[in-house]
């Protein structure tokens, strides 16, 4: 199984930046495609970003141009840099990955606990 701990979330204006990051631990076989959702209050949980693990990244087109998504395999990390953050920018940031589990290779999806970010207009 894979365990995700996410950290980096806060209070910012609005303009700022923040940078979450994501660490991935555990016993599994490979992680794929690594994410980054968030959920405003009584709104679904949406994808924000992901990128698979050679690369390719895909993002919400709210945050084309302000948010960045990055990882490092060896690591087994992925980072959410945001910047010119606004309000509507405010939720619950979820890390996510899918992942192969190690002894019967069954693919799998692993969420972490969630990181709040707020933006002050």
């Amino acid at each position: 199984q894979v365990q995700l701990v996410e950290s980096g979330g806060g209070l910012v204006q609005a303009g700022g930046s923040l940078r979450l990051s994501c660490a991935a631990s555990g016993r599994f076989f490979s992680i794929n495609t690594m994410g980054w959702y968030r959920q405003a209050p009584g709104k679904q949980r949406e994808l924000v970003a992901s990128i698979t693990s050679d690369g390719r990244t895909n993002y919400a087109e709210s945050v084309k141009g302000r948010f960045a998504v990055s990882r490092d395999n060896a690591k087994n990390t992925v980072t959410l840099q945001m910047n010119s953050l606004k309000s509507e920018d405010t939720a619950v940031y979820y890390c996510n990955a899918d992942f192969v589990t190690w002894g019967t290779r069954r693919p799998l999806t692993s969420w972490g606990q969630g990181t709040q970010v707020t933006v002050s207009s």
